[in-house]
């Protein structure tokens, strides 16, 4: 069985606004902008005419930066790596798609997977063109993720998540807290940190709300259920490690390592369940993952727990 593509380009475009800077041309903004792609092959996709305005134009390779210019672009990866994971659907209707993700499959293209994507698996596997996701879960995180089905109903979804009208609840195996007082409510700072893609907690006002109870309370390291109001990157992520309770394989925070892609140990931090108010019909609607977390290295599954309860 292959394990890599030999080549993917991504059927889908990128967007990227120009941000204002000292920068001559859109080429030297990209190859900053973008550290992890080299700059010969941003000079190549603007010759083969992959960097495109907002008019649909092909930009050139010497034109000049402009802040605020909109791009759209064609990210390509050489040898792809296939992952051996499979997403489930578990609900479709006119409107909506709801998919239990596994651990290490982004949502969306980025970094060195393309076609190896959940958007991308969902269009070839349902036909569906106009798919859109209306939220994302990192790509080491496993569990719910849902899908809009029409271009002109993605206001209605957007309004949900924006107003913070849709119940979310994680769940996450890491250290047990026997000194904290649960539930406990989360109000923290988080903001980009070193590397590019990792973020830290810092002092300030909190811009990042999450409640944390404890489901099971016995051995060295408990189930954490996690309910986040606001949605920042990595954001239980970073708070569980601030409180001294990294969640279990977490390989970027407290300490960043390079096995990120170690199948056998994967993040056990899942997307649980989600219910909000239906848009079109105003009932009460609320999605469960069939997916399981480990409670310990020896591999102990987390069955039979009891439903998350209702809003």
């Amino acid at each position: 069985m292959d394990t890599t593509f030999p080549a993917a380009t991504s059927p889908r475009p990128s967007r990227f606004q120009l941000p204002p800077g000292p920068w001559a041309t859109v080429l030297d903004c990209l190859a900053d902008a973008f550290p992890r792609v080299d700059r010969a092959t941003w000079r190549d996709r603007m010759a083969a005419g992959r960097v495109l305005g907002e008019d649909g134009r092909p930009i050139a390779v010497d034109a000049l930066h402009h802040t605020g210019l909109r791009l759209i672009y064609f990210r390509d990866v050489p040898d792809e790596p296939v992952l051996p994971f499979d997403e489930v659907i578990l609900y479709q209707d006119e409107h909506l798609l709801v998919v239990d993700k596994p651990h290490f499959l982004p949502v969306v293209p980025a970094g060195r997977f393309v076609r190896q994507c959940l958007l991308h698996r969902l269009v070839e596997r349902t036909g569906i063109q106009s798919l859109v996701p209306l939220h994302r879960i990192d790509r080491l995180t496993a569990g719910l993720v849902m899908f809009s089905l029409r271009h002109e109903e993605r206001h209605l979804w957007a309004q949900l998540f924006r107003g913070h009208h849709v119940r979310k609840h994680y769940q996450a195996v890491a250290p047990a807290l026997p000194g904290m007082a649960l539930p406990r409510e989360l109000a923290t700072r988080i903001e980009a940190g070193e590397p590019f893609f990792r973020m830290r907690q810092v002092d300030g006002p909190a811009n990042s709300l999450t409640t944390i109870r404890a489901i099971t309370t016995s051995g060295e390291h408990w189930l954490y259920e996690l309910a986040p109001v606001t949605g920042r990157k990595h954001q239980l992520r970073v708070q569980m490690a601030a409180l001294g309770a990294p969640i279990q394989n977490d390989p970027w925070y407290p300490v960043l390592r390079q096995d990120a892609d170690d199948y056998d140990h994967p993040l056990q931090l899942l997307a649980r369940s989600l219910a909000f108010a239906d848009p079109f019909t105003g009932k009460l609607r609320q999605f469960e993952s069939r997916l399981s977390l480990k409670l310990d290295p020896r591999g102990r599954t987390l069955e039979g727990l009891p439903s998350l309860p209702s809003p």
